[in-house]
């Protein structure tokens, strides 16, 4: 039986995935494209729509959970497909080296809505090295009594650090939470301020 079916070497396998990937995306059947990249931070899912990134993700949200939710809440036609999520790998690893202090990718926020929508908006204008207090933010999205909404919006951000949440920080100068973990949220800002 296995002479009818020879083992398929991995990079043929490789190539029949980017294939289908491919003809998925021209048919329009493909709505959410996925891969992982490695970073300082651990690894991290990376997610996108024909709309843009949808969804980053460290490891400890559970890749695959995410993947579960976004099939639920985007589509259930997810392919890994890393050859479109090419420019977000590149300008995450320019991220990470220093490179890039601004990323210019188009993003997709249908998995915020009404205020974490505002709030996420807001945080793509702080600037690289930055930040704003949960109390500034409030204010500055115009509902300065809404402090802990905001810590909501940063803890629910579907895209850390591409948005960046990690640059909101409490009044007191403490760090506040983080969805990756506080010694992730220590290495991006102490990143930002090195530059």
């Amino acid at each position: 039986m296995s002479a009818l079916f020879p083992p398929t070497e991995p990079a043929e396998l490789e190539r029949l995935h980017a294939r289908l990937a491919d003809d998925a995306a021209r048919e329009g059947v493909l709505d959410v494209a996925y891969r992982t990249v490695d970073s300082p931070v651990g690894p991290l899912l990376l997610a996108a729509t024909p709309r843009g990134l949808v969804r980053v993700a460290f490891a400890g949200e559970d890749h695959e959970r995410v993947l579960t939710a976004l099939s639920e809440k985007v589509s259930p036609r997810i392919l890994h497909a890393p050859g479109r999520l090419e420019t977000a790998a590149r300008q995450l690893e320019e991220y990470f080296t220093g490179a890039r202090t601004h990323f210019a990718l188009e993003v997709d926020l249908a998995l915020a809505r009404g205020f974490r929508r505002t709030v996420l908006e807001h945080l793509a204008t702080i600037g690289y090295g930055d930040t704003e207090s949960y109390a500034q933010v409030a204010g500055l999205v115009g509902s300065p009594r809404a402090v802990r909404a905001v810590g909501t919006a940063c803890a629910t951000n579907p895209l850390p650090i591409v948005v960046p949440c990690h640059r909101v920080v409490r009044s007191d100068g403490g760090l506040g939470g983080y969805l990756g973990g506080l010694p992730a949220k220590e290495l991006l800002l102490g990143l930002e301020r090195a530059a």
